[in-house]
């Protein structure tokens, strides 16, 4: 068994030196390296990118159309000389080229809604990517505090194995000096044999909560990492135990938190849809313009030959201008049937804010509610903590004095144990519920902007 525990602090000592020998990733560094290799926020960008593009096509909407065209044909037989409108017999061809361009000049304020509507949906895009990082962000401060939850553990575990161990080597020495029973060496090995147990049970969580944050970060699973045990942000302040008003919090989080923002750049995009609805109610005035030229062979000249290229293209040249007033009046009632829809559309976008604002309402409570119980909760672990302390110290004390049995030992040992574990947790858990409290309250928890 000894040489077991040897082995086994071996192994951990290695592992701790290697460990140390690595860089360590504070909290912020596995956000930042999350950020940069998500691969929902690289859709996310797309998604931006493509919506970007609609905004700025919706301003190119404002030129005009222009589109040149060219045609060359060669007839046959029975047919219309283009130049004249004769019917002629022979065959010949001809050429036409002409230009148009047109442009819109009312109609109903479409173009410059659709302006604004498309801007709306580009914010709103970019507020979900943002909140996409946050959430993101979340994920991997749960899993940061997990492996130090159980990097602790196993310190824990560790120190109880070490004085198992102790114990163990002096019940030989007392069974030696004929002041303890054999029976006595059976139950310190045993008590040796869980502890040496309840490491490799610690070690196996620690490594599963390492994986979970690779995973989350996209890291590489076969690469070694190590978290920064030296952050500052494992240690709870006065601060934190302040007390804290969940509506001062929620109308704070109102202003910023990006999923009420897209919401809300979604609702004035659904206002403008109406409004882009409603110009198809109103007359459309539209202008346009153009130039055409041609040259046929069934234009001669008075000696019977073809006049050449040259002076066709600038005799048989036309050019015209046009304004287009076009007036609505039915249209299978599509028109107002869109303004209806687009209505409908916009008490659904209403409704969703009000969904939000209200789940975020209801989130905040309930951080509130439950980082109130865990100030609680960690007050009262750290007192039992400390009690079970002082149990086991005199408890080791007597064992040496032979005052106790080696079970009333290890009973204390145990409850000091399981104090540490529970006070722990409970440290944790508040702090994670904290810097949640403090993203809310719009402290900068986390180095994220909403640039690309």
């Amino acid at each position: 068994m000894d040489k077991f525990l040897k082995k086994l602090i071996v192994l951990f000592l290695f592992i701790t030196t290697v460990a140390y020998g690595q860089e360590s990733w504070s909290l912020n560094e596995c956000i930042t390296y999350a950020l940069e290799h998500n691969l929902k926020l690289n859709d996310l960008n797309y998604t931006i990118k493509s919506n970007q593009e609609k905004y700025k096509q919706s301003y190119r909407e404002l030129l005009p159309n222009i589109s040149a065209n060219s045609s060359y044909s060669i007839l046959y037989g029975r047919s219309v000389d283009p130049n004249t409108n004769e019917i002629v017999s022979s065959d010949f061809f001809s050429n036409n080229y002409s230009i148009d361009a047109s442009i819109s000049i009312f109609k109903g304020f479409q173009k410059l809604n659709s302006i604004a509507s498309a801007k709306f949906l580009y914010k709103a895009v970019k507020e979900e990517r943002l909140q996409e990082k946050y959430l993101l962000a979340f994920s991997i401060m749960t899993a940061f505090y997990d492996v130090k939850f159980y990097e602790e553990q196993l310190q824990i575990a560790l120190e109880q194995l070490h004085i198992s161990s102790l114990n163990l080597n002096l019940v030989k020495k007392q069974i030696e000096l004929g002041l303890k029973a054999g029976s006595d060496l059976y139950e310190a090995e045993s008590v040796l044999t869980n502890d040496e147990l309840s490491v490799i049970q610690s070690k196996n969580n620690l490594n599963a909560a390492l994986l979970k944050l690779k995973q989350e970060m996209n890291l590489n699973a076969i690469e070694d990492i190590k978290i920064n045990t030296l952050d500052e942000t494992t240690f709870l302040n006065e601060s934190d135990f302040n007390t804290i008003n969940s509506d001062s919090v929620y109308q704070k989080a109102l202003t910023f938190i990006p999923s009420i923002k897209a919401q809300e750049f979604k609702t004035d995009a659904a206002k403008k849809d109406i409004s882009i609805a409603k110009s198809n109610l109103y007359p459309s005035l539209s202008f346009s313009a153009g130039y055409g030229t041609g040259y046929y062979e069934t234009n001669i000249n008075e000696i019977g030959k073809v006049i050449p290229f040259n002076t066709q293209i600038k005799d048989n040249a036309s050019q015209y201008i046009g304004f287009y007033l076009t007036i609505p009046i039915s249209e299978r009632w599509s028109n107002r049937s869109q303004i209806k829809q687009q209505k409908i559309a916009l008490l659904q976008a209403k409704n969703n804010l009000n969904i939000q604002k209200q789940e975020l309402h209801q989130l905040i409570q309930e951080l509130v509610q439950n980082y109130e119980a865990s100030k609680m909760e960690y007050n009262q672990t750290k007192k039992s903590e400390e009690s079970h302390q002082l149990s086991f110290k005199i408890a080791q004390k007597k064992y040496d004095k032979g005052m106790i049995s080696l079970l009333e030992l290890y009973q204390a040992k145990n409850l000091y144990a399981n104090s540490q574990n529970k006070n722990l947790q409970a440290k944790l858990k508040m702090k994670v519920q904290k810097k949640t409290l403090d993203f809310y309250n719009g402290l900068p928890v986390f180095n994220i902007n909403n640039a690309n």
